[in-house]
């Protein structure tokens, strides 16, 4: 049987409380020991001790924990010396001028909500499916302390890469946009794809393949979206919400996702709404009027089909990318349109008055689906 490594031998563990006591290996145990091991720091403050040891006011201490969503713990002494770095750094942006208080909640906020998703799913990915194969007359407990101790240098590394290279990718779009007075008026390509009868197909399907199908969905989307250029803001199961500066790019990206979900055969059908115009961005999130208009095309959509808003045509007609309006179909035309728009019936959208939506094809394809 291979040896597996016991979490610091015989010693006392330090509770939340500040007292010393010996292990009763017992949930709460292991529990500890991971986390010291992550930390790779002992608990030694209380908050109020903490924000004391960082020079930082306790309300200001408080409103950063919070942002990056940590309970509060009253007078537990739980918090250890990287807490205090933590709080330190954030104070010392603010305290030089290069953020100001509200924009240093916001990185804490932002930062802590996209780490809690990526730290859940990694921990229920890796201990569920690399524990499955325990020997026997192992628990679980027993071999998650060498399965996080093997893992996190690799993760924390891989974590500062994508991350480095994510910031790259931004810093470099802000940097355009700074020179091209479309990009700098805030306007973006919008799409909303959403999987058909989900809700009643969800009631059908066990949990586990449901997760599957979800995983599915989710995976083939966001390589589709990433390959094409485009950029993956949030999924929400059976949703998957993306941008463009492109309204071009957007629009292929679209009929791909439709064409290659058509091809498998356990994934319903996709329908997707697009809209062009003004768009809000906070703390990686898209909002705004174009934002919701994009939302409710999606919801009258058929299936396997993209529908658009009149400015999103108007830009691939204005493009080049898409034939005029009222020419007949391009089959047989050559050129540089790879886009067929067909006009559809007037409707009034919840919210936002009337609407004519654009049926999206590619040329030489059916019209309706």
């Amino acid at each position: 049987m291979r040896q597996v490594r016991q979490p610091h031998g015989d010693g006392p563990v330090e509770r939340a409380g500040g007292g010393d006591e010996e292990p009763d290996h017992d949930g709460r145990t292991v529990a500890l020991d991971l986390e010291r091991l992550i930390l790779d720091a002992p608990r030694r403050y209380t908050p109020y001790q903490a924000a004391r040891a960082a020079d930082v006011p306790m309300e200001l201490a408080t409103r950063f924990w919070r942002a990056m969503g940590f309970p509060d713990i009253g007078q537990s002494r739980a918090l250890t010396d990287g807490d205090v770095i933590a709080l330190r750094r954030l104070a010392g942006l603010v305290e030089s001028g290069l953020l100001s208080e509200s924009m240093a909640i916001q990185v804490a906020r932002s930062t802590g909500q996209t780490t809690a998703r990526l730290a859940g799913w990694q921990m229920d990915t890796f201990l569920d499916n690399l524990t499955q194969a325990v020997e026997p007359g192992l628990t679980r407990a027993e071999v998650a302390y060498p399965l996080v101790e093997l893992l996190l240098p690799e993760l924390e590394q891989f974590l500062v890469y994508v991350w480095r290279r994510q910031l790259a990718a931004v810093t470099g779009r802000v940097v355009q946009a700074a020179e091209d007075t479309e990009i700098t008026s805030g306007r973006l390509a919008v799409g909303f794809a959403d999987l058909v009868g989900f809700t009643r197909l969800s009631r059908r399907l066990e949990e586990e393949e449901l997760g599957e199908l979800v995983e599915s969905f989710e995976n083939t989307c966001s390589d589709l979206i990433a390959g094409h250029g485009g950029r993956v803001v949030k999924t929400l199961g059976d949703e998957i919400l993306y941008v463009s500066e492109d309204p071009a790019t957007a629009a292929e990206i679209a009929l791909s996702l439709v064409e290659a979900l058509a091809d498998e055969e356990n994934i319903p059908a996709l329908r997707v709404g697009m809209a062009f115009g003004t768009v809000t961005s906070r703390m990686g999130d898209v909002f705004g009027t174009t934002v919701n208009l994009a939302s409710r095309l999606t919801s009258i959509a058929p299936k396997d089909a993209v529908l658009l808003d009149g400015e999103f045509a108007a830009a691939l007609e204005g493009s080049g990318a898409a034939e005029p309006s009222g020419e007949p179909d391009g089959t047989e035309k050559a050129g540089p349109h790879r886009f067929h728009l067909q006009p559809m019936w007037r409707r009034p959208v919840r919210g936002l008055g009337l609407v004519e939506p654009w049926l999206l094809t590619r040329i030489g394809r059916t019209h309706l689906p």
